[in-house]
């Protein structure tokens, strides 16, 4: 077999073979090679050419299919081509393998016959050509038989790819009043199939949204404005809608849209212009300097920098008063106060105010003129000003010996206002403490109030203060804060031979409040009442009417008729006033004789018997009182609180501090040694002023130390007894005693410095005398140099 594929290696064979498979026929020879439908022809008086060239080597290679169709949807695998080998005898000695892109996966051979199949859908935008390699091998051996030979299979393109707005949504702008045709922006759309082959990728473009004011060129996609003089203060902005369309716009041809966004940019085409031709402004006099007085702004509808304005005073009676400047954030005219006002020099001014517009646009001036006028009037409103002096310093001098109520001197002030109110005059009391002079509250007069004297002060320096008269009227308004009461206290009488609908009384009311449109009352019973009904009037009245007659004073003396008073205030008040209505005997005439209950003469006891019960009474009751006050007096005790015995006081002592010299609240001769007998004349229910003490000799009476136990607290108590029983001075009660008595059977007996009170001690204690002021006390009574008692 021969190995022509293998030797053809020059340009021009491989540019022929490339050729071959490009072009789009069914069937077609490779390299030279005829198609296994018929051999190619040449003539054989051409001149030589490569396809000669290839002619006279022999065939290997023979197939018949190239490309193969995009998006194919049947169920059988597509047909490729088919491969077949001279060397294949049909034997089935010789197998063919495919390898290369797609191999196995995507293409498929036919070992035995060469047929080739697609068994996937293929998208050209995906991949547009499969490289392949085919080779015959030895089925036995699985050598080859031809050398491997390479060859393209291409997709063929359909449409199935709309136009796509790669760069959409756009935003474009063109400004306002521009020309018929001015461009706006050129869209582009895509298209993926093959621009190559047929026209699924040839787009024209039209518009779809957006006419009449915009159009689009079929071919390049670029956006003209087809109004012209389009103002954007109408409407700044379009939506469009551009459409793409493939196959050259012909019915069947894909298509894909995108939105434009078109604002018209702003040009100074408007002139400014003041709503108001004149406007008036009113300011205080008092207003400061450099204060603003106004502002005015002149409409534009233009934006941005086409709106900038300024502004500039004309003329007018105010020109050296005002300054105007522009406010950059506004566009507002700012009128400046340059010089204090005056209500009463000048009270208005008028000036012509000019705004212009700073960027012109000289396009444009056929709509100007891009300025404009206007009047701004300007009144003063008075203010209430102080009082001025006549003069800021008044010197007056005045004689050290002038009498109180001498004249020194006059100061005047006037009131700058229109109203020209009157002046009063005072000093201020902070520049003259001692009140040496008086000024005339009307005149001014400045007199001696007080005898001078230069050399204790030989200049007063006065303030004296001027102030405006002025009448307030204050009236308070009424609020309806009051409920309405009866007019009067209503006597009101029944006869009891009134009739059925007689009137008994007529009522009214009153109201502290003052409404404007005057008082309405509305009256009511409250409560039903079977023997009497009201009648309401127009007049703000109201009468009592009975229902029936026969009233009888036996029955009801007085009947009592809640009548509720509302009036007409916002919001309505009421109170409720009760009328009483007496039942009386009356004449003929209606005058009554008798009112109230009938009087019954009461029988039994007479007058003379009831004052005499109504005197034991009062007896008794006198009796009752001495009695206890009597009883009160018993109860008081025959002492006085203070006088009591000292020894019914118990008295604790819990701190160190104080020693004997703390006697105040205890008598010491209480807690005194049994030895020491109290004199039996002196009272033991109050606190002796000087203790007195006597001593029983031992002949009349034995020590308590030298008797039994039991017999010392026998002896004591019978003591005790004894003395209570014969001292007339005691009070006529049982009271409890208590004694501190410690015994005699201490074998070092009594250990308390008490004893010390007795005459019997030897102990010397003129040693405290030695121990200073805090020991003076019991140094006096215990330290004297002859043993005896202070006591006695």
């Amino acid at each position: 077999m021969s190995k022509m594929m293998g030797r053809c290696c020059s340009g021009i064979c491989r540019a022929l073979a490339l050729l071959a498979l490009l072009l789009p026929l069914q069937e077609r020879g490779c390299w030279g090679l005829k198609p296994s439908s018929g051999d190619l022809e040449r003539s054989p008086h051409s001149d030589p050419d490569p396809w000669e060239v290839q002619h006279r080597h022999k065939r290997s290679w023979v197939w018949n299919q190239f490309f193969v169709l995009e998006e194919y949807t049947g169920n059988e695998p597509l047909y490729v081509g088919k491969l077949h080998s001279d060397v294949d005898k049909g034997d089935g000695k010789v197998k063919y393998v495919l390898s290369g892109e797609g191999a196995t996966s995507i293409f498929t051979i036919d070992e035995n016959t060469g047929d080739i199949h697609a068994t996937k859908r293929l998208d050209r935008e995906a991949q547009a050509y499969y490289t392949l390699q085919a080779q015959a091998v030895d089925r036995l051996t699985n050598l080859p038989v031809e050398p491997k030979s390479e060859f393209v299979v291409k997709v063929q393109d359909i449409n199935d790819n709309e136009p796509k707005f790669l760069d959409g949504p756009y935003l474009a702008g063109v400004p306002e009043m521009s020309p018929l045709g001015t461009m706006v922006v050129q869209v582009a759309a895509t298209d993926a199939d093959d621009p190559t082959y047929g026209n699924s990728a040839r787009v024209v473009y039209s518009i779809i949204h957006g006419q009449p004011y915009f159009s689009v060129e079929p071919k390049t996609g670029v956006i003209r404005t087809a109004l012209p003089n389009m103002d954007r203060e109408t409407r700044d902005q379009y939506v469009l809608v551009i459409q793409a369309k493939d196959m050259v716009g012909q019915m069947g041809g894909l298509s894909g849209t995108t939105s434009v966004t078109v604002t018209l940019t702003d040009v100074n085409d408007n002139p400014p212009r003041f709503t108001h031709k004149s406007c008036q402004y009113t300011v205080l006099e008092s207003l400061p300097v450099q204060s603003v007085v106004a502002r005015i702004k002149a409409a534009d509808a233009d934006i941005g920098s086409n709106a900038e304005m300024d502004y500039r005073i004309m003329d007018g009676d105010g020109l050296g008063m005002f300054n105007i400047t522009t406010d950059e954030d506004t566009q507002e005219g700012v009128i400046i106060l340059l010089k204090p006002l005056d209500f009463e020099t000048k009270s208005s001014f008028s000036l012509r105010v000019e705004a212009t517009n700073r960027n012109i646009d000289s396009n444009f001036l056929s709509l100007g003129p891009f300025s404009d006028t206007t009047s701004v009037k300007v009144t003063v409103e008075d203010v209430n000003e102080p009082p001025i002096f006549s003069a800021p310093l008044s010197k007056m001098v005045v004689s050290e010996d002038a009498k109180v109520g001498t004249s020194i001197g006059k100061v005047s002030a006037h009131d700058p206002d229109t109203s020209s109110s009157a002046i009063r005059y005072s000093i201020d009391r902070n520049t003259d403490l001692e009140r040496y002079f008086n000024v005339d509250a009307l005149s001014g007069v400045i007199s001696t109030a007080k005898p001078l004297d230069r050399e204790a002060n030989s200049v007063h320096n006065l303030t004296i203060f001027a102030i405006e008269s002025r009448i307030a009227l204050i009236t308070v308004l009424d609020i309806n804060d009051n409920a309405p009461v009866f007019a009067i206290d209503y006597e009101t009488i029944l006869c009891e031979n009134a009739m059925p609908g007689q009137v008994i009384q007529t009522i009214s009311a009153v109201d502290k409040d003052e409404p404007l449109s005057g008082h309405r009352f509305y009256f009511r019973l409250l409560s039903p009442f079977s023997f009497f009904f009201l009648l309401f009037l127009a007049d703000n009245t109201a009468s009592i009417l009975t229902k029936r007659g026969g009233f009888r004073r036996q029955e009801q003396p007085v009947y009592r008729l809640p009548v509720l008073i509302v009036d007409s205030g916002s919001p309505a008040l009421s109170s409720t006033n009760t009328l009483s209505v007496r039942v009386c005997d009356c004449n003929a005439d209606g005058v009554a004789l008798s009112c109230g209950a009938v009087a019954y003469t009461a029988t039994g006891l007479s007058t003379g018997a009831l004052l005499a019960i109504l005197g034991c009474i009062i007896t008794l009751l006198v009796m009752v009182l001495l009695i206890v006050t009597m009883r009160r007096r018993r109860k008081e005790p025959l002492i006085l609180e203070e006088e009591r015995d000292i020894r019914e006081n118990i008295v604790r002592y819990d701190d160190e501090g104080g020693g004997e010299e703390d006697t105040e609240a205890f008598d010491m001769v209480t807690l005194r040694n049994l030895n020491v007998i109290r004199d039996p004349n002196v009272r033991r229910d109050v606190t002796p002023d000087t203790p007195t003490f006597f001593h029983y000799t031992s002949a009349t009476r034995p020590s308590y130390k030298s008797l039994p136990d039991n017999v010392v607290f026998r002896e004591f108590i019978w003591e005790r007894l004894k003395d209570a029983d014969v001292d007339p001075s005691a009070p006529p009660y049982d009271s409890l005693q208590t004694y501190a008595f410690e015994g005699s059977g201490s074998v070092a007996e009594s250990l308390s410095s008490l004893e010390s009170l007795s005459t019997d001690s030897d102990q010397n204690y003129d040693y405290l005398t030695n121990w200073g002021p805090r020991f003076k006390k019991l140094a006096d009574l215990y330290g004297n140099s002859d043993g005896t008692s202070v006591f006695s």
